[in-house]
């Protein structure tokens, strides 16, 4: 039990630092969008139409910046860059 909960918290640091992955549903709505993206480590987006997508900028939980971009038909995340 001691060492499942060793990894557990090892661990926990990797998963606050994680981010949405492309594929993942995150919705079209602002407010759908942002709790989708929060909730996966894509903190405080801003939205802007880019190429006929929408563009989240966002910070991750350790300062770095990132360009996710969604779908607007689908909701789904097609590509993610860094824009550090």
């Amino acid at each position: 039990m001691k060492q499942l909960l060793s990894t557990a918290l090892i661990l926990l640091p990797l998963s606050a630092a994680a981010m949405p992955a492309v594929g993942d549903l995150v919705g079209t709505e602002p407010e759908q969008a942002t709790a989708a993206l929060e909730a996966a480590g894509c903190l405080a987006p801003d939205y802007e139409a880019e190429d006929g997508k929408i563009e989240a900028k966002c910070q991750d939980a350790e300062g770095h910046m990132w360009e996710v971009y969604i779908d607007p038909t689908s909701g789904t995340v097609s590509e993610i860059k860094s824009d550090d």
